[in-house]
């Protein structure tokens, strides 16, 4: 499966970054498809030709945040050749360099709605796609380590790689470390967690992980 689609980010991005203006300008969501295609000056025939619903747009930018995210890695001469483990590092590291390019936006949505990031609606199809990523990176795997997969279903990976993604971002959101560093270092303990989830001594680094994670998500409620 190819959770690349080039042409539908370069036919829907400018009503997408129109939105995030919208949004960051105005302070406020848009309560019709009418009020802001009219403030935004885009026909409504040619909104609705991508999307919906205001809601839809809403998911549609977490959507394209992902898919400017693979697009963006699968240029990289040398993704193919890394390990899967690695690719997942460089997926996370490039889905939240380009978050930052976005982040007052970012912040102002995950703020506004104040329901658990997992209960939020316009994450559900991002929670598909980046399982999805997950499952293909872990299948991959399976053939090296089929012990492992047989103790541990591939959908188990694939649900601990959005749990740690919801973590990373709460972490990411309070994070005031230079050039984002605590982030960073973050990413690379959460994919060493996933990919070593059923090894007794790595278990026990991730409940210690999971202890960090708590306190960020007291922080962050």
């Amino acid at each position: 499966m190819s959770y690349s689609n080039k042409k539908e980010i370069t036919d829907s991005q400018c009503i997408i970054n129109k939105y995030m203006e919208y949004v960051l300008e105005s302070d406020e969501y848009p309560n019709s498809v009418y009020k802001f295609c009219k403030e935004s000056k885009i026909k409504e025939e040619v909104f609705y030709t991508f999307f919906g619903s205001m809601d839809t747009i809403s998911k549609g930018v977490w959507n394209t945040f992902f898919s400017i995210t693979i697009d963006a890695i699968n240029t990289n001469e040398s993704y193919g050749s890394l390990s899967s483990k690695d690719k997942m590092l460089t997926f996370f590291y490039t889905f939240f360099e380009l978050l930052l390019l976005k982040r007052n936006y970012v912040l102002k949505v995950l703020h506004y709605h104040k329901a658990q990031l997992k209960d939020l609606t316009q994450l559900r199809a991002l929670r598909n796609h980046i399982k999805g990523f997950a499952k293909e990176l872990i299948e991959i795997d399976a053939d090296q380590n089929p012990f492992n997969m047989r103790q541990s279903p591939v959908y188990i990976y694939s649900e601990e790689t959005w749990e740690q993604f919801l973590s990373l971002l709460r972490i990411w959101v309070n994070d005031t470390s230079r050039g984002f560093e605590k982030t960073d270092i973050e990413i690379e303990r959460s994919v060493h967690n996933i990919f070593n989830i059923l090894e007794t001594d790595i278990l026990n680094d991730l409940l210690d992980f999971d202890k960090l994670l708590w306190k960020e998500k007291a922080m962050w409620n």
